[in-house]
């Protein structure tokens, strides 16, 4: 058990292991609702190479990182007070209106002019968490803005942009990082280090998961850190950048951009899994193991459950992977 600050200053004990969540998006938004569940030692480490929307246009017209990954994951992380749940809801408003105000979100806003005054992205997604009260820690992944190209599978075209390789609707061969290897977000880097799990999905494959993998320094942490490792899979198959790829070729396109990885625990929501053989194949040439778990919402839409997906998770931190919580070890 370790000591925090709240946000009115006071010192607070925090429980529960010390995870880190890697991803952007609504994916990162689904597992770390559930994590918030069962730690408050807890690290979000974000993509940042969004180049669409309200992101797009402030990271083009400030030169900042794009900042609604990381919006999106403070709001996930906030306090379930009043106080929290309304700054949630102003950090999440999206103006609408005839000028160039449309479809800004306020706390894309906020969050940059945070930076402006402080020169610190670091620092300033820090006060936004306190300001809501969040319960943990949202880091970027890297310390410079990052853009994503695709090569596709059968030819030599390559798609450029995150906002495009997302709506992909050829199958993806490779994908690639602009700068190569870009500085790692030191704190992002120590937080891999010193967690006990790292969680690695759900969410888009090639455009919110992958990009982890190939920041050098951030792939070296992964490699040579002490903590368990859990991939997370997705609840249906993607229109669009993961067009062609089984459960099983998730795992084999993550193994390809990084063999060195090495996972302990791939968690699969069993009403998308079709061959349950070839998906255990494919976590045994990543070192982990398969647990097969209802994550899903009950109303038949493809969105993890907080509640679900929470006690997927203990069971994975407990080491019950078997049907009937039969311990690994």
């Amino acid at each position: 058990m370790t000591s925090a600050r709240s946000r009115s200053g006071r010192l607070t004990e925090r429980s529960g292991p010390a995870v880190v969540a890697l991803g952007g998006g609504h994916g990162l938004a689904a597992s770390l609702g559930a994590l918030r569940r069962m730690t408050d030692r807890l690290t979000a480490v974000v993509t940042v190479a969004d180049d669409g929307g309200s992101s797009g246009r402030l990271r083009a017209e400030l030169d900042v990182l794009p900042p609604g990954d990381l919006r999106m994951a403070l709001a996930a992380l906030c306090d379930e007070s009043e106080w929290g749940l309304t700054w949630r809801d102003l950090l999440q408003h999206r103006f609408t209106s005839p000028g160039s105000l449309d479809q800004h979100a306020v706390g894309n806003l906020l969050i940059v002019a945070l930076w402006e005054i402080l020169d610190d992205p670091v620092q300033g997604l820090d006060w936004v968490g306190r300001l809501l009260g969040a319960r943990g820690r949202v880091l970027p992944m890297a310390s410079v803005p990052l853009a994503i190209s695709a090569r596709v599978r059968g030819s030599d075209r390559v798609v450029v942009g995150q906002s495009h390789v997302a709506t992909c609707d050829e199958e993806i061969e490779e994908v690639v990082l602009d700068p190569a290897d870009p500085p790692a977000c030191p704190e992002s880097v120590e937080a891999v280090r010193a967690a006990d799990w790292v969680i690695l999905g759900p969410g888009s494959w090639y455009t919110s998961v992958m990009p982890h993998v190939l920041v050098p320094e951030l792939a070296r942490a992964l490699h040579e850190t002490t903590a368990r490792t859990c991939l997370t899979l997705n609840l249906s198959s993607e229109d669009g950048e993961a067009r062609g790829l089984t459960p099983a070729g998730h795992l084999d396109a993550l193994a390809k951009h990084d063999p060195e990885l090495r996972v302990d625990v791939v968690l699969a929501d069993p009403t998308v899994v079709d061959d349950v053989e070839d998906l255990e194949a494919a976590a045994r040439r990543l070192g982990a193991r398969l647990l097969m778990r209802q994550v899903r919402r009950g109303d038949g839409t493809p969105h993890h459950d907080p509640l679900r997906l929470a006690a997927a998770y203990q069971d994975v931190f407990d080491d019950f992977l078997g049907d009937v919580g039969t311990p690994a070890r």
